[in-house]
């Protein structure tokens, strides 16, 4: 039986799984009427649908929960609660993400647990008004189901300092889990994120204090998770967002690396760290770190680049330059930043400069999404930043299409014309192609499909988020020669190895591809290969699928492929379940045998020393 590992999970219409692999969780801020004037005038317009589009924008700009507030002097804020969760579930496109209830007033939250489906987060509750009051709530959101914000607040007040922030912590912790009956992993620590450069002294060090403190709590209670509203920390710059968004990622940056698991920001303003100019980069490193800060020297700094900047924007500081690079690297720049502006012309530009317009997806646009790969997985680049550069090279991608579909065409018509292939074999092999469940990426499995299909290969693709039983059951209909998997978050890996699973099961006899940015040869060899005796291969990247296809769709060729890939696998797993100090258990009988061997026969006791009582151990 297999054990649940104590994962945090969290729920819309679909799951949210945070497994130790999981990078920042961003949590959408713009339904909040204290932090949108767009929402907040809708929402008191009573404009619930039109407002419900300001959700649908941070789902697709990358959040994975999106945080409700309805706290406002004027708004009712328990109907608006009531309404706009209840309008929000019946739209499954924003459903389907976790909610997270937030309010200062506890009757609203609660007006939202009553509305809301799947498994929230509650932002927040804390010990402000004690403990009693603090237990009460905390057994409400347990009734629902929730998880908890706890913010590091008690009777005495806001945590400013490292040792505060940790104390209560602390100190709610263990009354969540001792009294209350929270497991470790459903709180979520909110140590408080405050301004920083306000000018004075005492507020200069609160970033290293919210760092340090979520390091401590992260080892003193590591089954929990650290959040926290991003943009407090920069709102001496309200007005100023070129400013205000490189602070963000710094601060981030070392954030994450500390152990902060989420925290509230607006999904689609964040810069990528290594693109933050170098001058601005340090100056606010030496603010968030409060280093060279001495007589506030690193915040008359950063003032005085931010009146430098202010009313500019960051399209003209930045714009000039990057436009004078090579096609190559405008292209990888465009996909980086995610930048939409001038990708048409910059592609056609591209297209006409390489032999064949394929050249331009396995060349330049595919260098570039390298790039943002290694940026995601060092904690550089953030998931609403992937999201955009996944759309810019969409974009580029269909601008390059019809040449791609014309190319094939005038290959198949010249092979009817010489007569090497006939109309009806032509493009006879058949490729399935599908994202798994759990998992919406597809630009990847997209550039797959236009690889594939610009050589022959008849392609199916079923989309994204596809069940085990839907993919093996549309390939048997499609009659494909192939089944292609992809994924980009960890959880597909999971969904990879059913689906193996199930091809077993079914007695299935077609190769299973497997592919995306979490995967990996190791992953395949140890856990999926395994579960599938009829070939499975790891394709690392889109340029590789026309060979590894060929190898497998040609008689001659296919079984020293597949037998060349088992060896190598083979050896992969052996070579994994070596490093893992695994105690080797003998079964009982043989570990009786090797009993200690005494030979009593030939013994002979030893004389003891004296007999009768030990005059040692009498007492006077």
């Amino acid at each position: 039986m297999s054990t649940i590992k104590p994962y945090s999970r969290f729920s819309g219409l679909e799951p949210l799984i945070v497994r130790p692999e999981t990078n920042f969780i961003n949590v959408g801020e713009r339904t909040n009427v204290t932090g949108s004037k767009k929402f907040a005038r809708l929402i008191k317009e009573n404009k619930y649908e039109e407002a419900l589009s300001v959700a649908r924008q941070q789902v697709e700009n990358g959040a994975q929960i999106i945080d409700v507030n309805m706290d406002d002097a004027l708004l009712d804020g328990v109907q608006a609660m009531t309404t706009f969760i209840n309008l929000l579930q019946s739209e499954p496109d924003i459903a389907k993400i976790p909610v997270m209830l937030d309010s200062s007033k506890f009757e609203i939250i609660e007006a939202g647990l009553k509305c809301v489906q799947g498994k929230c987060v509650v932002n927040s509750i804390s010990m402000k008004e004690g403990e009693k009051k603090f237990i009460e709530q905390a057994i409400t959101c347990r009734m629902y189901g929730a998880a908890v914000i706890v913010m590091a607040f008690d009777e005495k007040g806001q945590a400013d300092t490292k040792n505060r922030k940790v104390e209560i912590c602390h100190r709610a912790y263990k009354i969540l889990t001792e009294q209350v009956g929270f497991d470790p992993q459903d709180i979520i620590f909110d140590p408080n994120i405050f301004a920083i450069a306000t000018g004075l002294e005492e507020h200069n060090n609160y970033g290293v204090d919210f760092i340090e403190a979520t390091r401590e709590i992260k080892q003193l209670m590591p089954l929990t998770k650290i959040s926290g509203g991003v943009s407090n920390l920069s709102f001496s710059f309200r007005g100023n967002e070129h400013v205000r968004e490189a602070m963000h990622s710094v601060f981030l940056y070392y954030a994450i690396k500390a152990g902060m698991d989420m925290g509230i920001v607006n999904a689609g303003q964040l810069v990528v760290y290594d693109e933050i100019e170098p001058g601005l980069r340090n100056l606010c490193e030496d603010v968030i770190l409060n280093r060279n800060n001495d007589n506030n020297e690193a915040t008359e700094k950063l003032i005085a680049f931010a009146e430098t900047v202010k009313g500019s924007g960051k399209a003209e500081v930045k714009n000039e330059v990057w436009r004078t690079g090579t096609v190559e690297e405008r292209l990888k720049h465009s996909l980086v930043n995610g930048i939409t502006d001038y990708i048409d012309a910059d592609t056609e530009e591209a297209r006409q400069k390489y032999p064949r317009p394929l050249d331009v997806i396995e060349g330049p646009l595919m260098a570039g999404m390298d790039v943002v790969g290694d940026l995601f997985g060092s904690g550089k680049m953030f998931l609403p930043q992937v999201v955009k550069s996944a759309r810019v090279m969409k974009k580029s991608v269909a601008v390059l299409t019809p040449f791609i579909e014309q190319e094939k065409e005038d290959r198949k018509q010249a092979h009817l014309a010489a007569g090497t292939v006939n109309e009806e074999s032509a493009g006879a092999a058949k490729i399935l192609l599908a994202t798994v469940k759990g998992d919406v990426h597809d630009i990847g499995k997209n550039i797959v499909g236009v690889v594939l299909g610009c050589n022959g290969y008849e392609i199916k693709d079923l989309g994204v988020m596809v069940p085990a039983d839907k993919i093996l059951d549309e390939a048997e209909k499609f009659g494909a020669d192939i089944i292609g998997l992809s994924g980009l978050i960890t959880p597909s890996l999971d969904e990879m190895v059913h689906v193996a699973h199930e091809m077993k099961r079914r007695n299935m006899k077609q190769p299973l591809l497997i592919g995306g940015a979490t995967t990996s040869r190791m992953h395949t060899a140890v856990k999926i290969a395994p579960q599938y005796d009829k070939g499975v291969v790891h394709v690392l990247d889109a340029s590789r699928s026309v060979t590894v296809a060929g190898n497998l769709l040609n008689d001659d060729q296919k079984a020293g492929f597949l037998g060349d890939i088992k060896i190598e696998y083979q050896k992969l797993k052996e070579d994994f379940e070596n490093k893992k100090p695994v105690k080797q258990y003998l079964t009982f009988a043989d570990a009786q045998k090797n009993g200690t061997k005494i030979n009593w026969a030939s013994y002979q006791p030893v004389t003891p020393t004296f007999t009768g009582p030990n005059n040692l151990m009498t007492t006077t």
